[in-house]
């Protein structure tokens, strides 16, 4: 029976698909950790106070990325390139979501308004990332070789979803609300299509390595394709709510070190 635990079972067991798998996963937490450094250094003179938080979450991110290099290590792995049908964070940019990493490049200081569209863009995508870890630890959190690693992730990646709720309820208070409302439905009907395609590509290139029969690839697309529509229709709406998270402050102090990895 084709379900997530199965397809993820194949391309943990495969070395070509787990290769391909935590280099995607990589470069997309490198890519985040090196923004979030830039937008912490370059933060509005205003929200200073968020330079911190912002720090906290690059450094999570970065911390991710070396991690799936260290699981590639374990196998006597190295990183391959990411195909660029792949690349979800680049996807996204490409159409104006988020801050384009050629202001980020500037050294110029940031606006309040861009630091607004940071957090909303971060509240969408980390809704995406959080719910994709639980997945993985629910079915893999006491796997001998990755269960130490999702787990970490997992919680760091549910931290980073309390933090965006919790800053964006603050600055919609503020008086930031219209332009939070409206960069979130912006920034959620743009990443469930980005996340369909890339979806789509990285079980075109996992067929690929793992030699999947027509049949099976077709019945994946339609079950990509399916997922697209719920969220097309309703489902986006969960990306765009906001509640006060029951963990406060949770990038207050320093990212949590990974010394095993």
């Amino acid at each position: 029976m084709l379900t997530a635990k199965s397809l993820f079972q194949e391309i943990i067991d495969d070395d070509g698909a787990f290769q391909l798998f935590c280099s995607i996963a990589a470069s997309g937490e490198s890519q985040g950790g090196w923004e979030n450094a830039r937008i912490a250094a370059l933060v509005a003179p205003g929200m200073r106070d968020l330079t911190p938080k912002i720090t906290r979450h690059g450094a999570d991110e970065d911390k991710h990325g070396r991690i799936f290099n260290a699981l590639l290590r374990k196998r006597g792995l190295e990183p391959v390139p990411v195909p660029p049908d792949t690349d979800y964070t680049m996807l996204l940019e490409r159409r104006g979501i988020g801050l384009a990493h050629d202001k980020l490049r500037r050294d110029e200081p940031l606006t309040e308004q861009d630091v607004v569209v940071y957090l909303a863009h971060s509240r969408v995508t980390e809704e995406r990332a959080a719910a994709q870890m639980r997945l993985l630890v629910k079915y893999f959190g006491d796997h001998p070789e990755l269960g130490k690693a999702i787990r970490m992730i997992c919680a760091d990646e549910d931290n980073h979803l309390a933090y965006c709720h919790e800053e964006l309820l603050r600055l919609a208070r503020a008086g930031h609300g219209r332009l939070i409302q409206r960069t979130l439905r912006d920034s959620a009907l743009a990443e469930i299509q980005v996340y369909r395609d890339v979806s789509l590509a990285v079980m075109r290139h996992m067929g690929g390595i793992l030699g999947w029969p027509k049949p099976k690839a077709a019945a994946l697309a339609a079950g990509i394709h399916g997922v697209y529509a719920y969220e097309r229709a309703a489902g986006w709406h969960q990306m765009i709510s906001l509640r006060m998270p029951e963990r406060l402050d949770a990038l207050g102090g320093p990212a949590v070190p990974a010394p095993a990895f």
